[in-house]
């Protein structure tokens, strides 16, 4: 009787236990849905051309956080291409462009404003800051529009 009564406990025990699992993992795989739904990155491709100038950029954003690829093909300028990290406030996209220009890495700050279809490159007046980093000397005193206008295109 007392065999009887200890297995029983025991079956009770593990079956209670199995359960207990399932629903720990049931609870875990509802989380990482909610993380994949919310996770989403929007995608967005903009050109420019004028006469022989050409310009593309292609910027990849998640939340605040936007990074991308970013080439300019100015005539007569040298030619540069590199990646984008920053951050957008509001329509606004502060961010480093690090590229490659006469087989010379650098960096400076780029700024974009996003009005309808259109992203208006931002201008100002710059200083050198950190390992030899152009960076806007104020970002609130910058103009957008006067030079490089991209149009949004479809990514390729």
């Amino acid at each position: 009787m007392k065999k009887i009564t200890f297995l029983l406990i025991g079956f009770a025990g593990l079956i209670f236990a199995c359960q207990s699992n399932k629903t720990e993992q049931k609870e875990t795989e509802t989380v990482a849905l909610d993380t994949n739904v919310q996770a989403g990155t929007q995608q967005f491709c903009y050109s420019y051309i004028k006469d022989k100038d050409t310009a593309t950029i292609k910027l990849m954003n998640s939340g605040t956080i936007t990074t991308g690829e970013l080439a300019y093909n100015l005539y007569e300028k040298d030619k540069n291409n590199g990646i984008v990290e920053g951050e957008l406030h509001g329509d606004t996209l502060l961010a480093e462009y690090t590229f490659n220009s006469e087989g010379k890495e650098s960096v400076r700050q780029v700024a974009f404003l996003k009005k309808g279809n259109q992203l208006l490159e931002g201008f100002g007046d710059v200083v050198e800051g950190k390992n030899g980093k152009m960076m806007f000397k104020d970002t609130s005193k910058l103009t957008f529009g006067q030079s490089i206008v991209f149009t949004k295109v479809d990514c390729k």
